[in-house]
């Protein structure tokens, strides 16, 4: 009975959500009597609106408590289609919908449905670390593109995501409105991705998990580019807009041979989506909007703080991203400032001197080749404003120090 039980070879393969290890780190140090300034994981600390809350529990209350279609209620599949069909201008209908207990699972049944071993996936880096650790795990190949800085915002390289194509490459990952950076396409870029993806013959998944998350200006999806309709699933999460990150619903849209497949995926992993949730989703969709656009002005007001403490602060430039609620700045005169030549020490100081938890660079990705400049990732959703301009004054003393 004292024999080790022997591990799949894949495991070793299987990254994690590094973003989840630090916030390990920030209870450690919280446990320990310390006040903790938490920047680090895309949680929030907002309220469900109360509509969406009151629909979970009618539903709870009518029986709505057992196993539903694999693929979601129809009430849910209809609603999502008609709201991408005016938002995207796509043609759904309820069989392009297949919901999941959250966004993220669509990330893995999106590479089971289409990718083969040794198939090439590309995928952006800097980028949500999952991406690499599903492509790797289910035997693909995880080829790197960059994200880099750009006049007013950071982009994504085209020219390095073109040339990295080999005869192996079969997939391609977007997260428009990207995390950790906030990226985000133009015109162009939306055009060119499309033309490169229909060139070489790309499945793409498009991460859309923070269309909604918009200050200004209006969303537009690579869905709409010619071409991508039949080529492209979209991930779609009630997390972000409505506060929901908890409830765990979100959904795979796309062409109806690969959510056929995705949905037989549904009844091989989890069954269903909680019952009660879905028509919560139902209320997100349909219902008064006035909670949604609550947590937009209270996600933007955080934004504008921590971007104007930030480039107050001696050696940090952070842009001002439209969408999203990370903030991504470059830190490279302000590190060199203080002697620390690497993430781990660095961030370990300032949660020790000033309570401030953060997550870097190198919790989404390996560094590619040439890279030399520092960034820090922080989150806005799960910090109020107080302790945004509280924790952002200590972070900016102790750079400031050296």
């Amino acid at each position: 009975m004292s024999r080790t039980m022997k591990l799949a070879n894949r495991v070793e393969k299987l990254g994690v959500e590094t973003a989840f290890l630090v916030a390990g780190q920030a209870a450690a140090h919280a446990a320990k009597g310390h006040k903790v300034y938490p920047f680090h994981l895309g949680d929030m600390n907002l309220r469900t609106p109360a509509n969406i809350i009151e629909a979970a529990y009618r539903a709870m209350r009518d029986g709505k408590n057992g196993y539903t279609p694999n693929a979601g209620i129809p009430q849910l599949r209809e609603a999502l289609a008609a709201e991408f069909n005016t938002t995207r201008k796509t043609n759904y209908g309820p069989e392009n919908v297949a919901v999941q207990p959250g966004g993220k699972p669509v990330i893995s049944k999106f590479l089971l449905a289409l990718m083969n071993p040794g198939d090439e996936v590309l995928y952006p880096n800097p980028g949500f670390p999952i991406y690499e650790s599903q492509i790797r795990f289910h035997g693909g190949v995880a080829v790197p593109y960059p994200i880099i800085p750009g006049e007013k915002n950071f982009s994504f390289d085209l020219d390095a995501m073109e040339a990295a194509i080999t005869d192996r490459t079969k997939l391609l990952i977007v997260n428009d409105l990207h995390n950790p950076t906030s990226a985000e396409c133009s015109a162009e870029d939306r055009r060119r991705i499309a033309e490169i993806a229909v060139k070489y013959d790309l499945k793409v998944l498009l991460d859309e998990a923070y269309f909604d998350v918009r200050y200004s200006g209006e969303s537009v999806s690579l869905i709409m580019e010619p071409g991508m309709l039949e080529r492209s699933v979209i991930l779609h999460t009630f997390s972000k807009k409505y506060a929901m990150t908890g409830w765990r619903v979100g959904a795979a849209i796309g062409p109806k041979s690969v959510i056929d497949v995705i949905v037989k995926l549904n009844v091989n992993d989890e069954s269903c989506t909680c019952h009660s949730n879905q028509f919560a989703a139902c209320e997100a969709l349909l219902g008064d909007q006035s909670g949604g656009r609550d947590i937009m002005a209270i996600l933007q007001a955080r934004r504008d703080l921590a971007v104007d403490a930030l480039n107050s602060i001696e050696g940090v430039s952070c842009y001002r991203p439209n969408a999203t609620f990370y903030l991504y700045p470059d830190v490279t005169k302000a590190m060199a400032n203080t002697g620390y030549t690497e993430y781990q020490p660095f961030l370990d100081a300032v949660l020790k001197d000033t309570g401030v938890s953060l997550c870097a660079r190198t919790h989404f990705g390996t560094l590619l080749p040439g890279e030399n400049k520092k960034y820090l990732r922080l989150a806005y959703s799960g910090i109020d404003g107080e302790m945004i301009e509280e924790g952002l004054l200590r972070l900016k003393m102790f750079l400031e120090k050296f």
